[in-house]
């Protein structure tokens, strides 16, 4: 083992995908962390999914990470969020045992073949003649790879601050990294500050629960693995618990925002637009006159309690003062005060859709450090640099990319790499154009066989391809199968206050109305095969929406033509005096792979466009 392939620099959500991705793949792989202690570590929400978030970690699952069969193992609670609205934005969210989540991604890494895990920071990254060649630890020793990945999270340059008082500590009191700042400045890497924040940890013993509303877990648990369906991952769930902030609570904070080190000016980082601290949303929203507070159980084992909502670095005789204002909580006992932290993290233009480094071949890099926010996010980045990695030291001429219209995958490497984030990125369905075709329920279907070779066995992709063919042939019959207006079907119909049949008419036809479905109809379809419920919920789906599903299709063909057109890496865009000098200028430094990337460029216009498809005909026709 001391010759590796691959090494993966942090022990975080990102770094525990990439890392097993990569021994998974027979690489000899090595993941280093300053703290093995803290591996996989949640130091902020306790919680895995929730809206878009649930649909990353599906996908993790669907190519063969790890992160969804990691939480069903953990998991205190289970909510299907969004199931009021369509399919498309239907999200699955599980409160974690953040202890027990640790220590189960922990036994996994230990136990996987071909990975070493090594405590000790890393603090250069040698190249030599143009090729990796190693990392060499703090302590001056050297380690041969040849391929790396960097997953550093919050705690490049890490400062932690409450108040007045300020840390050179990265999350939960660990230590900062600070030995790489040096040489990703001399390799070249341009990096920009971000910050972002967590709440207090409040002792359950101290709250009246009784003043809150319980929030309860779904009676029905779905479990984010795939390989999990119909089995029972939970017996009995935690409640989490929501109350209110008050004018009084707004009162505090106003009086003391001259103390928030945001609003003082001691923070430079640039915070996450959508998950803004308490102190921020009584600026920002001053007309309201409360704000949710959700009261969230950290494990089954520990007294420690989330105050979700309520994320701030005001000083610690405030935040007293602010949470024992909220109802339920006026007998507060702080465990852990909330802080918020600013650390260095990469401007992630920088990277190929591969998240392979464009100036440094075999340097990788994901999760926060690439601005993005969230483990889920993380984790999801984790996995597609792995898998790379792998398959650079592999050296078999291709790579693996996720485009826009087949994940939400696609989609955060798009945003990340092409487009680049001012502020910490965190997935929304609303990023996702064609996200009635990239739902959470359906992952399996779109990605696990392009997983197929890469971690996906033999008998998984057999299983999803044969799953696939079900929904098809069944949804081929139900479009055949006719149904004549019979005084049983019509008894049916009434039970559902749905219009009785006066002539035949096609089941599908019935499935589309919208007090019916494909489960409702079975009493009059006796020749209906018997599928898996997730294969039939399939079926109900795709017939359901077929038209609004057709014009999705319709438009992710003309997606994949401009995908399709491909951009010569060393074109000079400088000398196409046709284009505007800020499309110059963009198109040079970001080099797009393709049309497709180029025109989701911010300052690239359809003008611009058009210059580049005639100088492609131009060389095509030459």
């Amino acid at each position: 083992m001391d010759n590796l392939d691959v090494i993966v620099i942090g022990g975080g959500h990102a770094g525990c995908e990439a890392a097993l991705a990569a021994a998974r793949m027979g690489l000899r792989t090595a993941l280093f962390a300053m703290n093995l202690d803290s591996i996989a570590m949640m130091p902020c929400n306790p919680n895995i999914g929730g809206t878009s978030k649930g649909h990353l970690v599906r996908e993790i699952d669907a190519l063969g990470g790890e992160m969804g069969r990691n939480i069903d193992k953990s998991t205190i609670q289970s909510r299907m969020l969004n199931t009021s609205k369509g399919p498309a934005v239907h999200s699955l969210r599980a409160q974690a045992d953040k202890a027990r989540y640790s220590a189960q991604m922990r036994r996994v890494l230990d136990s996987q073949p071909l990975l070493r895990l090594i405590q000790a920071e890393v603090a250069d990254i040698i190249y030599r003649d143009g090729r990796l060649a190693g990392v060499v630890s703090a302590s001056g020793m050297f380690f041969a790879c040849r391929a790396a990945v960097l997953a550093l999270g919050t705690y490049l340059n890490a400062r932690c601050l409450t108040g007045e008082m300020a840390e050179n500590i990265g999350p939960a009191g660990l230590k900062s990294a600070t030995a790489l700042t040096k040489t990703l400045s001399r390799l070249g890497i341009g990096l920009q500050r971000f910050k972002t924040g967590t709440p207090a940890r409040i002792s359950a013993a101290s709250l009246d629960l009784e003043k809150m509303t319980a929030q309860f877990g779904d009676k029905i648990v779905t479990p984010f693995s795939f390989e999990n369906i119909g089995k029972t991952i939970i017996e009995n769930q935690v409640s989490c618990y929501l109350t209110y902030t008050n004018k009084d609570t707004h009162e505090v904070i106003r009086k003391n925002l001259h103390r928030s080190p945001m609003h003082a000016g001691m923070i430079d980082g640039v915070g996450t637009r959508y998950c803004p601290s308490i102190e921020d949303k009584i600026v920002r929203f001053a007309d309201k006159e409360r704000h949710q507070v959700f009261i969230e159980p950290e494990g089954a084992d520990t007294d420690e309690m989330y105050i979700s909502g309520m994320s701030t670095s005001m000083p610690e005789d405030v935040q007293i003062a602010m949470y024992r204002s909220v109802a339920g909580m006026e007998g507060a006992r702080i465990l852990r005060f909330g802080y918020a932290i600013e650390y260095d993290c990469l401007d992630a233009t920088q990277l190929r859709p591969t998240l392979e480094f464009k100036a440094l071949p075999g340097l990788f890099s994901a999760g926060q450090f690439n601005g993005s926010s969230g483990y889920e996010e993380a984790a999801a980045q984790g996995l597609v640099a792995g898998i790379n990695a792998a398959l650079f030291v592999r050296d078999q001429g291709y790579s693996f990319t996720i485009d826009r219209s087949q994940g939400y995958i696609g989609v955060l490497l798009d945003d990340l790499t092409i487009k680049g984030t001012p502020e910490p990125y965190r997935m929304m369905t609303s990023r996702a154009e064609y996200r009635l075709l990239l739902r959470q329920d359906n992952a399996d279907l779109r990605l696990t066989r392009l997983g197929g070779g890469l971690l996906i066995d033999e008998a998984r992709y057999d299983a999803i391809c044969a799953k696939a063919q079900a929904i098809e042939r069944e949804i081929a019959r139900v479009g055949r199968v006719n149904i004549a207006p019979e005084p049983a079907v019509n008894a049916l119909l009434e039970n559902f206050d749905s219009s009785p049949l006066t002539a035949g008419i096609k089941l599908a036809e019935l499935v589309r109305r919208p007090e019916l479905n494909y489960a409702a109809l079975a009493p009059i379809d006796p020749a209906r095969p018997d599928l898996a419920q997730d294969a039939a919920d399939q079926v109900n789906i795709e017939i359901k929406y077929e038209g609004y599903i057709a014009r999705q299709m319709a438009q992710i063909e003309q997606f994949k033509k401009l995908e399709g057109r491909p951009l010569p890496q060393n074109l000079d865009y400088s000398a196409m005096t046709n284009l505007r000098l800020e499309a110059r200028e963009k198109l040079n430094r970001l080099r797009p792979e393709n049309l497709g990337q180029a025109g989701r460029i911010s300052g690239i216009s359809p003008a611009d466009l058009t210059v580049l498809m005639i100088y492609l005909e131009g060389r095509r026709n030459g």
